[in-house]
């Protein structure tokens, strides 16, 4: 097996979502009254992939760590500075009239032969398109190639376009926003990264294992915070440097999640930002926290209106909780408690299109 820290894996999420790249997005969807926007997964996948490719021990570069969209030539000089071993981006597809649904459905891995690595990058479409199919359920496409695309074209390294399902079909869609769709997708590609570069992957790491880091401390376990930190709203320069900007996005994450206020990421805190508390907490009306955006963010991906996933338990959220229960034979009480939560986390399903 090869070692892991030879190797930097590059990252990139196409489009933006603060503002939203024009037309990238779903038709209306039904109960929601809102399109989903494609960087809505785009950019959580990424961070899963590129948490999965730390957890495994590789070195990783975050092409578009902004929330805003850059343009392709932009990223392009970015990636090629830095040395790359492979460049993976993530995307999510479409097909026909975007103003409404049709039946194309399934994940596709893109490359390109006018890359001058073209036939490294066809075998890492190969073994990314095998290690999503290991992780997500949807109808494996296989891999295509594309033409005129800077991000494939013009990279110095082997580079595949990641397009985990299709924004045109009424089931994907919803699982654009299910953020547990959206960490299989990146452990997908992180899986056939490693098995194109025979390294054993690793699949979990538990928070005991994380060390313990504050202002001033550096390297990957730094990055690992910095894009947890990312998953949660944050624009963090991924670079490994605990500085002012990583330091004020812990104080904020901590005083939201009623950790103590000290911007030192020791077992508490880490806890909190992997989510791996022994089991999911009750919540009711007045929670707060990583759970509730959590929550908030699984009703959405079954059409249920939570409104923004904010991790504040409010009137909007207490409302789709309840419709919730009420559609799946629950008690109507608005606690999302194991039996809420056992319905809830299941990825797909949820409301139908009629």
């Amino acid at each position: 097996m090869a070692f892991a820290g030879n190797y930097t894996i590059g990252a990139n999420d196409e489009h933006g979502i603060q503002p939203v790249t024009p037309g990238k997005r779903t038709p209306i969807m039904p109960y929601i009254n809102r399109s989903f926007y494609e960087n809505e997964f785009n950019r959580p996948a990424k961070l899963y992939f590129l948490i999965a490719c730390l957890r495994t021990g590789f070195n990783i570069f975050d092409v578009k760590p902004e929330l805003s969209d850059v343009s392709i030539n932009q990223r392009v000089v970015r990636a090629n500075r830095q040395n790359l071993t492979c460049l993976v981006t993530y995307a999510y597809n479409a097909i026909g009239n975007d103003l409404s649904f049709n039946s194309t459905n399934g994940h596709l891995v893109f490359y390109s032969n006018e890359n001058r690595f073209t036939q490294p990058s066809k075998l890492l479409a190969y073994d990314i398109s095998s290690g999503l199919s290991e992780e997500i359920d949807t109808k494996n496409l296989g891999i295509g190639t594309l033409y005129g695309i800077g991000m494939l074209r013009n990279i110095n390294c082997p580079a595949v376009v990641a397009e985990c399902g299709f924004m045109t079909n009424f089931e994907e869609a919803k699982l654009m926003m299910d953020p547990d769709f959206q960490r299989d997708c990146g452990d997908g590609g992180a899986i056939g990264v490693s098995n194109n570069l025979d390294v054993e992957y690793i699949a979990n790491i538990d928070y005991t294992q994380m060390s313990t880091i504050r202002y001033g401390n550096r390297g990957n376990v730094v990055k690992f915070l910095q894009c947890y930190l990312n998953l949660y709203g944050n624009a963090l320069t991924i670079d490994g440097i605990f500085g002012s900007g990583t330091q004020n996005a812990v104080y904020k994450f901590q005083q939201q999640n009623n950790l103590a206020v000290d911007g030192i990421v020791g077992r508490n805190t880490w806890r909190t930002l992997m989510m791996q508390d022994s089991k999911l907490p009750l919540l009711r009306s007045g929670s707060r926290g990583v759970y509730v955006r959590y929550l908030q963010q699984k009703l959405v991906a079954k059409l249920y209106p939570a409104g923004t996933a904010d991790g504040i338990f409010g009137n909007n959220t207490l409302n789709a909780v309840k419709q919730f229960q009420e559609e799946n034979g629950l008690a109507v009480d608005g606690i999302v408690g194991p039996l809420t939560w056992a319905k809830l986390t299941p990825i797909g399903g949820g409301r139908t299109q009629s």
